[in-house]
């Protein structure tokens, strides 16, 4: 099973961390961290770990509907969340890539029906945000 659902678009870094953003709110997620890989790397080990990452941003997304029925069901998910969206740019790349984590990996760990469809619901509504980045009626796996 692969653990992230993938498109690459002809957006510009700027044009496509915007409307990840806009995708993800339009499925019901907020984003509670932002972490520029990039920003970090500079300031840690320099510019030329910096460069060799490129553009590359992780966005906590969470849907609070999802998270409130998947931690009533087991508390211990919340090691699992949120779900990570990475957007990332190669550097001298002209094309924007983004990754969503499948939220269905969780229900290798879990036993429990519920996790099952709050799972299968999570990643029903990231691979929607990823289709209309990409233009597509939906995002294969």
């Amino acid at each position: 099973m692969s653990y992230t659902h993938t498109v690459t678009v002809p957006l510009s870094w700027a044009e496509a961390v915007q409307q990840t953003r806009d995708a993800l709110a339009e499925q019901g997620f907020g984003i509670l961290t932002e972490i520029d890989v990039r920003a970090t790397f500079e300031a840690k080990l320099g510019t030329d770990s910096a460069d060799a990452v490129g553009d590359y941003l992780i966005l906590g997304a969470c849907n609070p509907d999802l998270a409130s029925r998947a931690l009533a069901e087991e508390p211990e998910l919340g090691v699992l969340l949120p779900c990570n969206v990475v957007v990332r740019r190669g550097r001298g790349a002209s094309d924007t890539t983004i990754e969503a984590i499948d939220p269905r990996t969780m229900i290798q760990l879990s036993d429990t029906p519920a996790v099952r469809e709050i799972a299968d619901d999570a990643d029903g509504r990231l691979r929607k945000a990823l289709a209309r980045l990409n233009g597509a009626q939906e995002v294969s796996v």
